[in-house]
């Protein structure tokens, strides 16, 4: 088998079982493990997926530009925003992390919603302006260009000043095992802080984020209270994070 077909085939496993061991690929390719972790480091520096002990991962999609990730699955974030925005109450501080789809809960928020948004996005910041009764609170930082966030020291010092009733956090990756991880050290520091000043915390991740995994770890699964996923996952997908406590929302049809 050439390298190019080995390659293809590991891909077409891992879409197919969301992971892939490398014992097991070198038994079913009748190569050696180091060819097999070979193949691995160069699919993880072409992007195509994530290593981790003993095997890989899928990728996040979130590797890529906050314009391309604006025109990644527009209807599952608008519905992910709509079941969302109905999580927040009257009166609530809520920290919306940055991200396409927390941009999309921004503004699917009811206009007669009296509440606190603090965030660090200033898209989602710009969004709010014109929303008649939410206060809007901007963190500092160093922006991060790629996601067009602010990050850094300052950043996590403003949110200990912070008490939220909700968080709401743009997952770049999550999975039952390895938990909420994200491409950019800066950015794992500062959604971890969002996390210790939330009361309850809802993950927003489209079907494509899910059992994916990136470089830096930010907290287990258990840090969620709740998961806010596309009506189009299916139960299946969802069952692994269920059993670990999460509470499901999903859009009900017709709503």
């Amino acid at each position: 088998m050439l390298t190019a077909e080995r390659r293809q085939y590991i891909l077409d496993i891992l879409r197919r079982d969301k992971k892939v061991l490398s014992s097991e690929l070198s038994t079913a390719l009748n190569v050696s493990e180091d060819t097999i972790r070979r193949d691995l480091r160069e699919l993880a520096e072409s992007g195509l997926l994530q290593r981790v002990h003993g095997g890989a991962l899928l990728a996040s999609p979130a590797i890529a530009s906050y314009a391309d990730r604006q025109k990644q699955a527009p209807k599952e974030k608008e519905a992910i925003a709509r079941a969302a925005a109905k999580l927040v109450c009257a009166g609530q501080v809520v920290i919306l992390d940055g991200g396409t789809t927390t941009l999309q809960v921004a503004c699917h928020l009811p206009l007669d919603l009296q509440a606190t948004v603090v965030t660090n996005s200033p898209p989602i910041a710009v969004a709010l302006a014109d929303h008649p009764y939410i206060e809007v609170v901007m963190l500092g930082g160093q922006l991060y260009k790629k996601a067009i966030v602010n990050v850094g020291a300052a950043t996590v010092e403003a949110l200990r000043m912070i008490r939220a009733d909700l968080c709401m956090l743009g997952v770049c990756s999550l999975h039952p095992e390895i938990g909420i991880s994200v491409t950019n050290l800066n950015e794992a520091y500062v959604k971890r802080a969002m996390i210790a000043r939330a009361a309850e915390v809802v993950g927003l991740a489209t079907a494509a984020k899910l059992d994916t995994a990136a470089s830096y770890v930010v907290e287990s699964i258990h840090a969620l209270t709740y998961l806010v996923t596309a009506p189009t996952v299916s139960d299946r997908v969802l069952a692994a994070y269920k059993e670990l406590g999460l509470a499901i929302v999903r859009e009900e049809a017709g709503d």
